[in-house]
């Protein structure tokens, strides 16, 4: 007999989902969990069915009959005994997924359990937005010339600005893409089990599952393969536009002090931490050319921790809703200036492409209207349309190759997936520019070894894939007597920069604001308070009475940086390629649990004076952080023996070399990075015209 067919799993699902409404039958809560022990029976089937086995014992020990047969409390307080062991928690999980999930996963039938809470989900193709289109087979690789200006490796934040303004500026480009294209039409079915922020059973943007794992070493010295759609991979959007696709797109301004913070605060032991080689002013222009030419949506004037600007933001600010109201009464309480976070999103029409609908699952997805603002739909639209770039889709950059003398001459290119009897190609180019992700931008240097550079392209001084950081981000949750949120999205309206520096006793700091629109299961497996049960009536009842009553306040705090969180290539683990993996190790410094500690508290504070009736919430454990915003693997710097290229991100000892991505951070600042990214992105693209004798970018003019 199949497990879901057994009377005594199908007992236990009706007392975990006993809601009248919400409940097992109702909500097709048995096929799910087939269809969930059909794809990981290997793993759960014979832990559940075991775990079944003993509770039945239990019951007949204690009742003299089997669960199957047990009543509903006395098999309650049973399955009370055995709550939190892993087999039921999975279980449990399950039991949530088809109930509160997008309909397409096969449970909540017309969405009724959204209905029920109140969420809105906004989409004019209803609640799974379009149905997914077939696979798309990998493009075929476009015609190549002999030879390019440059060559630019991923699409995103950084590779897309800068191979777009080199094309722009009649430079003949390549741009390699492992992904292909990404939108709303192909990609855009909302799956709330499985997209980039909430990759519970996979991912909507890649890499494919079969590319292969990376090899994280736990803070306890433990090897564990993981795989790519997971958190722990540190996955970064495989597609055209990267992560500016499904990113929340906020668009902050560093802070000055983001820009100096071993000065400011000097070298914790143990850390790595440096000032940038230069400062906020140096990188003002280059941030007000990424706000009009991408398009931001914001408060008018400057914000609160930027000590001037040259150029106002394109297109005024997002409607604010109730969490705005609420948080602004309890800001005003504790004296703390507020702003609206600012938004690569059109508030209104901007640049040919619609204004945002408010839908109420914007991070992780495409957008339906086109109103999220990245490179795949702003400059590389008109790079492509110059005629001076080829994009190549699904290929990969395998290695960095050079002269007998060192020197970079191309790259070797590949297929992501095997297509007839095609190989290599290597192609060659006078500029080659590196904008993969901190993790893979890191690993192709150390894959590209040379006898000069025996370590990797840049590594001689060992400082390449050293650094790794992302943002730790401590989250505080506050249950109200009045709806806070309205489900309509993009759902980040109130932040305040009043802890980015200058806390007593703190390296740093962080903005703190509320979050974007948490679709129900993601609200249930991560927003429940403390001490409620993940099972039965009562945890139903309050997803119905407080869903749009809990509101959260978080920040991506300022990660000090050490030198042991790194990304090294593994002697042992290959991938279909047959390359080594990444292997990543390390964990936080102290300094950045101190400053997660003081952030959280400083969260709640603003929660409780807001009027929240309950208040709760954790700063994560110790690890290593480079999922949220990774950097920091090929630092800049003036000093070759500390740093992994020069100002303009130059490696250093290769005259035609360059990072143009999150690597390049010496620090990840205390703020969301991407305008970062694009603004450095602006900058190197100019240096590199410059270098080529080509034209140069008008830039905004700057403050006098």
């Amino acid at each position: 007999m199949k497990l879901i067919e057994d009377p005594g799993l199908r007992r236990v699902l009706e007392v975990m989902a006993p809601d009248p409404v919400l409940g097992c039958e109702a909500m097709g809560v048995p096929a799910y969990v087939a269809r969930r022990l059909g794809a990981e029976g290997r793993r759960w089937g014979e832990p559940i069915h075991h775990g079944l086995a003993l509770l039945d014992g239990a019951a007949l020990g204690r009742h003299g009959v089997g669960i199957a047969a047990l009543a509903d409390g006395d098999l309650a307080a049973l399955i009370a005994e055995i709550d939190g062991q892993p087999w039921f928690a999975e279980l449990a999980g399950w039991v949530a997924e088809a109930i509160y999930a997008n309909p397409a996963n096969g449970g909540n039938p017309g969405a009724l359990s959204w209905r029920e809470v109140g969420y809105r989900h906004g989409l004019p193709d209803g609640p799974d937005g379009p149905p997914p289109a077939p696979r798309r087979p990998p493009a075929p690789l476009p015609a190549l010339r002999d030879d390019y200006d440059a060559i630019v490796v991923g699409s995103g934040a950084g590779g897309g600005i800068v191979a777009s303004q080199l094309a722009l500026a009649g430079q003949r480009v390549l741009l390699v893409e492992r992904g292909s294209w990404l939108d709303y039409a192909n990609g855009g079915h909302r799956d709330h089990l499985r997209n980039h922020r909430n990759p519970v059973h996979g991912h909507n943007t890649g890499p494919d599952p079969d590319d292969g794992p990376r090899v994280l070493v736990t803070p306890d010295g433990i090897e564990t393969l993981v795989e790519p759609h997971t958190i722990a991979y540190g996955h970064n959007a495989s597609c055209v536009g990267s992560g500016t696709v499904v990113y929340g797109a906020q668009a902050w301004r560093f802070h000055p002090d983001d820009f100096r913070m071993a000065s400011r605060y000097g070298v914790p032991d143990g850390s790595s931490l440096v000032d940038w080689p230069f400062g906020y002013d140096d990188l003002e222009p280059w941030y007000a050319m990424a706000e009009t030419e991408i398009g931001v949506a914001g408060d008018p004037g400057r914000l609160s921790h930027e000590p001037w600007r040259s150029a106002p933001l394109p297109m005024p600010r997002m409607p604010g809703y109730d969490t705005a109201r609420v948080l602004r009464r309890g800001a005003a309480a504790l004296g703390l200036e507020t702003v609206t976070p600012p938004l690569l999103v059109n508030s209104v029409p901007f640049d040919g492409r619609a204004a945002c609908i408010e839908c109420g699952s914007c991070i992780g997805f495409p957008c339906p209207t086109d109103a999220k603002n990245g490179t795949q739909n702003t400059l590389l639209p008109k790079a492509l349309a110059s005629g001076n770039l080829t994009l190549a889709t699904d290929i990969l950059a395998r290695r960095i190759e050079t002269d007998s003398a060192g020197r970079v001459t191309g790259v070797s290119l590949t297929r992501t997936a095997p297509q007839g009897a095609e190989g290599p190609v290597s192609v060659r180019s006078r500029i080659v520019v590196l904008s993969a992700g901190a993790i893979e931008t890191a690993r192709l240097l150390l894959l590209s070894a040379t006898a000069k550079e025996p370590c990797g392209l840049g590594n001689n001084a060992d400082q390449v894939g050293r650094h790794l950081q992302g943002h730790t981000y401590p989250t505080a949750l506050g249950l109200f007597d009045e709806p806070v949120h309205a489900s309509r999205g993009p759902g980040v309206t109130i932040a305040t920069t009043a802890y980015a520096h200058g806390n007593p006793g703190i390296v740093g700091g962080a903005m703190i604001a509320d979050d974007f629109v948490v679709p129900p299961v993601a609200f249930w497996a991560q927003a429940l308070p403390p001490g409620l049960r993940r099972w039965g009536q009562e945890a139903h009842d309050f997803m119905r009475a407080n869903y749009r009553r809990v509101s959260q306040v978080k920040g991506p705090v300022h990660e000090i940086p050490s030198p042991d969180c790194r990304v090294q290539l593994d002697p042992r683990v290959r991938d279909k390629r047959g390359e080594p993996v990444a292997r990543l190790s390390g964990v936080v410094h102290p300094e950045t649990q101190k400053a997660a500690g003081f952030i959280l508290e400083r969260a709640k504070d603003w929660l409780r004076a807001s009027g929240a009736l309950r208040v709760w919430g954790s700063a994560p454990a110790p690890r290593l952080s480079a999922y949220q915003h990774q950097a920091g693997t090929c630092r800049m710097g003036t000093d070759p023996s500390l740093s992994v290229t020069d100002p303009f991100g130059r490696v250093w000892g290769h005259d035609n070399l360059f990072v143009a991505d999150g690597s390049l951070h010496p620090t990840n600042g205390a703020f969301n990075p991407v305008l970062t990214i694009m603004a450095l992105a602006f900058r190197s693209a100019d240096h590199i015209l410059s270098s080529l004798g080509a034209a140069q970018p008008t830039l905004p003019k700057r403050r006098t």
